[in-house]
This record gives structure tokens, C-alpha cells and sequence, in this order.
């Protein structure tokens, strides 16, 4: 779980400026192009994600919600979700701080709801989810996307398309995208190609 623990920060002391208040609701997303519930700025997805998770604070449920529900769009990358990548999903989950009875629920509705929602439903939630976090939280959700599409020891190119479409997405800049890929380098489809060519 070090792995997991690291990826989330969770090693290190809490911020005491953490952009997610777990005692108050957030605001809208963005006032002048607002998301389609204009009573809370939540998308269809998140609130259904959130709606699970009502024994947290509204701020912290659609936090974890909008997370989740990115991580099912990296778990469906290639189609539909694996057993590795669920299991990756469930770590991520549990150490993030769910229960070992709500985590499973979380991972498997957020999976469902990605799979079955368009690119509509994903650009909404990767905004909404730009809205309420850090730069520095988005690119720990991208490493944790790396992390899912990694379950089975290979990030095809699709996977990886995906994850350049999420760092637009999130305003996360190239840089820093290729820095978090380099540390999944061997996990790379093409990387192992060229090895296999190489020994060959």
C-alpha cells in the first residue's frame, strides 16, 4: 500500500490550505458556463457517485466522486474494465480513506458510469473536477490514471491517448504529463515492443 500511499500524498503531513473544505459545499463550477445542475454544479455522474457517499462531507463526497469517476474513464480505456484494474481501483480507494464497504460500491458505480456516459459526460467532470482541485491534485488523479491503466503491466496506445485527452482536459502541461508517464516508462506498450525487437 506505500505505493498507493505515496502516489496520494497521503505520507506526508496535511496541508493546512487544501483546496477541498471537507466542511462546506462548493460553489458552482463556473458561473458563466454553468454545468447542467445549476443548483449545485455537479454533473449527472458526480452527484449519482456523490449521492453514495453521504456519510461525508458535500465538498469531500463530490471531490471523490469527480476522482472516481476519472479513474473509470482510464479503467475503461480499452473498453471495459479488468479484474487488475478494478483491484488497483479498490487500493486507491481504500487508501484514499473509503471503507472497505463503500470502496467497492464507489469503484464499481464510478467504472459503470463511466463506461456508459460520452465524451460530453467526461469533459463536464474532468471541468468540474479542474474546478475544485489543485494543479498539484490533478496531476496525483493523472498519476493515479497511469496507475489503473498500468494493472496489467501494459499502457497501450490508447491508454496513452487517453491520458494526453485527460491533461488537456485538467490543464496539466505536457511537461509535467511526460514526467508522470516516465515513471510508468516500463509499462509503456511501445517501450516493451522495442525491448522485444531488441533481444530479438
Amino acid at each position: 500500500m506505500s505505493l498507493f500511499r505515496r502516489v496520494l500524498n497521503l505520507e506526508e503531513s496535511a496541508s493546512t490550505d487544501a483546496t477541498v473544505d471537507p466542511s462546506t459545499t462548493l460553489p458552482p463550477v463556473d458561473a458563466a458556463k454553468p454545468l447542467p445542475d445549476l443548483t449545485t454544479g455537479m454533473t449527472e455522474s458526480v452527484r449519482s457517485i456523490a449521492a453514495q457517499l453521504s456519510a461525508l462531507p458535500p465538498a469531500r463526497a463530490r471531490y471523490l466522486a469527480a476522482f472516481a469517476y476519472v479513474l473509470g474513464r482510464a479503467a475503461h480505456a480499452t473498453g471495459s474494465m479488468s479484474d487488475d484494474e478494478r483491484a488497483v481501483m479498490l487500493a486507491l480507494a481504500e487508501t484514499g480513506g473509503l471503507d472497505a464497504d463503500t470502496a467497492p460500491l464507489i469503484v464499481d458505480l464510478a467504472a459503470t458510469l463511466a463506461g456508459e456516459f460520452g465524451a460530453t459526460e467526461d469533459f463536464l467532470v474532468a471541468r468540474e473536477f479542474k474546478a475544485i482541485s489543485t494543479m498539484e491534485e490533478r496531476e496525483q488523479l493523472l498519476r493515479c490514471c497511469f496507475l489503473v491503466m498500468a494493472a496489467d503491466d501494459d499502457i497501450d496506445a490508447t491508454e496513452s491517448w487517453l491520458a494526453n485527452r485527460l491533461a488537456e482536459e485538467l490543464d496539466v502541461e505536457r511537461p509535467d504529463l511526460n514526467a508522470i508517464r516516465a515513471e510508468f516508462h516500463e509499462q509503456l506498450s511501445g517501450v516493451k515492443e522495442l525491448r522485444r525487437l531488441q533481444a530479438s
